[in-house]
């Protein structure tokens, strides 16, 4: 089978950051998918992966985590899913990744693709959308249902992948008023189409922002990016008693500017679940289910901005390259082989 790989950490910008190979194919064992990979995107955690992470001295890793595709086959413990059903997933940073015609995933982290997307809108969306689901309704506690009085969230750099789902998870589910960051005219746009009802430019202290738009503080926090630059800022916007939640890999951070207020901080890793097999491991695929419906229903949309076309080394070079430059504005995907 087709896949595409690297043999050595590289700068995206060598052509051998990222090749073309051929692979046998995997069997479906225990309770594994055999997955047909129509179509995956590309994800911050690939870029850090490839320039961090070296395989084995002689040895190759395939990349990847999103992916929207056919099952082909399922192993023997398979109860959830058949040849033919049409899956998303978000994989798991234990196994080979999805920039590989044909993948195995387990079928706990697997949701149904929602019917009214094709492959390419529906790769777009997994990992951010349990990045993002995550976050505001394990870490942060907001509560489904839109009861009131659920104050401020405040999500920064909504524009991106993650932001960008979890403005419409926020907006559809919850009753919170929502917060968000940008610094460029077109991310602004985003937001504002997204449903966000206050929208900051994060190029400026972030206190002072909130004061002037007449917000006191923040009961919910969500941290996306570049989160030791603005923790001081945060610490300060955060009410007594508040959460911050984080994703991204900060440098060294001052917790303690949260103890007069009382703030708690917590940590978001989407792939903990599948890399430790936790007991609850199957969230992640019912979660997608449920998300799955929503935009069935006409409730969330696609966060898929850019097709780069197929999947190969030299089209996910382009796409790293563009993850890279963090100037991206919602998903960039690649669809078949």
């Amino acid at each position: 089978m087709k896949a595409v790989g690297y043999r050595a950490s590289l700068p995206v910008t060598d052509d051998q950051c990222l090749i073309d190979v051929e692979l046998p194919v995997p069997e479906a064992t225990g309770r594994d998918l055999l997955v047909r990979v129509m179509a995956v995107s590309v994800n911050p955690v690939d870029t850090k992966v490839r320039r961090n992470v070296p395989p084995a001295a002689g040895e190759l890793r395939v990349l990847g985590f999103d992916a929207a595709g056919i099952v082909e086959a399922v192993g023997p413990q398979v109860t959830g899913f058949k040849p033919g059903d049409e899956v998303w997933y978000a994989g798991s940073r234990a196994r080979s990744g999805t920039n590989a015609e044909l993948h195995l995933v387990d079928e706990r982290i697997v949701g149904r693709k929602p019917r009214t997307l094709d492959f390419a809108q529906a790769a777009a969306m997994p990992l951010t959308t349990i990045t993002a689901w995550e976050a505001l309704f394990d870490r942060l506690q907001l509560q489904i249902g839109r009861p009131a009085n659920q104050g401020t969230l405040l999500i920064t750099s909504g524009a991106g992948g993650v932001g960008s789902i979890a403005i419409q998870l926020a907006r559809r589910l919850t009753a919170v008023r929502i917060v968000s960051t940008a610094s460029r005219p077109e991310s602004r746009a985003a937001i504002e189409q997204l449903g966000a009802d206050v929208v900051l430019d994060h190029t400026r202290p972030l206190s002072e922002e909130l004061k002037a738009a007449g917000i006191r503080w923040c009961e919910n926090i969500f941290s996306i990016s570049h989160t030791h630059l603005h923790f001081p800022e945060l610490a300060k916007s955060v009410a007594p008693q508040g959460r911050i939640c984080v994703i991204d890999d900060p440098e060294p951070i001052d917790v303690r500017l949260l103890k007069a207020r009382c703030a708690s901080l917590h940590w978001e890793a989407m792939f903990t679940r599948s890399g430790f097999e936790t007991h609850d491991m199957a969230a992640q695929g019912r979660l997608l289910s449920e998300v799955a419906a929503l935009v069935d229903e006409g409730l969330i949309r696609t966060t898929h901005t850019a097709t780069l076309g197929t999947i190969n080394a030299a089209n996910l070079r382009r796409a790293h390259a563009a993850v890279e430059s963090n100037r991206t504005i919602g998903k960039i995907v690649l669809a078949g082989f």
